[in-house]
């Protein structure tokens, strides 16, 4: 990583590079403290790469107005070196008309834990897929002996297969099909028990921190969390609501052929955010009158439901 060391004005006085390791944090911030007295900073991606210096900075520094910045990751095919990227984090942070105040916010502890979710839910698809997938070519009398029976229930009966069910005289083929069924459903039972607690996790979190995101009809608590990590630790970045359209991908983008102007999707933004609005709109139009309404009169001035939604 490498850090920069500007004047008020915005020229470069020195620069340095340090490894990105906790003794690295810890010479960044000796190396700038003895060349001046250090009010305020600027880290690049930290929701990445960043965010480790970013925490370190706000735990040491002990300047109140010192701010660690999100300036997000670079623009692709425009990175530069690390020196480079250390100056423009430099640069847009004494382009900020005022110091930011720092918040300590529970961004961070949401996003582990929906990276931990994720991954869950992710395993826990693939492994009932497997499941079910096995009971194709499985023998004729356990396929019907487990067919009937919902997802629950099945995963129950398949934990609780050993070796020794099933017809006797039993042959490798069977007993191979019922050692892999068992695992697969112990796994699926053993993944399922992580995702409800994280999710009461993410629950008590955005209950304590933002219960203002779960009054409207529509944001359960998934959709609440992936809000929250999109706006990242410094939400007073998004002043108006078009910033923070954009920031999702919803705005949609202006163009025209001759003397027809149209619109079309933003495909850029934060698309786990693009996703979590989407089931928001739908989960409204199903539930909120005022929301039913708001469609129904769109329609009805010759919009679609494209573009109403």
């Amino acid at each position: 990583m490498s850090g920069s060391w500007l004047s008020p004005l915005g020229k470069i006085l020195g620069a340095e590079s340090f490894p990105a390791t906790a003794a690295g944090c810890r010479q960044l911030l000796v190396w700038a403290r003895k060349r001046a007295t250090v009010r305020r900073s600027g880290v690049e991606g930290t929701g990445t790469f960043g965010a480790g210096l970013s925490r370190y900075l706000l735990a040491n520094s002990g300047v109140r107005s010192e701010l660690a910045l999100p300036l997000g990751p670079p623009t692709a095919g425009k990175a530069g070196p690390a020196r480079r990227s250390g100056r423009r984090a430099g640069r847009a942070e004494r382009s900020r008309p005022g110091p930011g105040q720092v918040r300590r916010r529970p961004v961070h502890s949401a996003r582990i834990f929906k990276l931990a979710k994720d991954s869950a839910v992710k395993a826990r698809t693939q492994a009932i897929n497997q499941l079910k997938a096995g009971l194709v070519i499985a023998d004729p009398a356990l396929r019907e002996r487990l067919s009937s029976l919902d997802n629950r229930e099945l995963f129950r009966t398949c934990a609780r297969l050993g070796p020794g069910d099933g017809e006797e005289g039993e042959n490798a083929v069977t007993q191979a099909t019922h050692m892999t069924l068992r695992m697969l459903a112990e796994r699926i039972q053993q993944l399922t028990g992580q995702i409800n607690e994280l999710n009461q996790r993410l629950t008590q979190l955005v209950e304590h921190h933002a219960p203002q995101l779960l009054v409207p009809v529509g944001i359960g608590p998934d959709s609440a969390v992936t809000l929250l990590i999109t706006m990242r630790d410094n939400p007073e970045r998004l002043s108006i609501e078009a910033s923070f359209a954009a920031l999702c991908g919803v705005s949609p983008v202006e163009y025209s052929s001759g003397r027809r102007s149209t619109r079309r999707l933003n495909y850029s933004g934060d698309r786990q955010a693009n996703a979590a609005l989407h089931r928001i709109v739908f989960t409204r139009l199903r539930h909120d009158p005022r929301t039913q309404a708001y469609f129904a009169r769109l329609t009805q001035e010759g919009k679609t439901r494209r573009e109403v939604i």
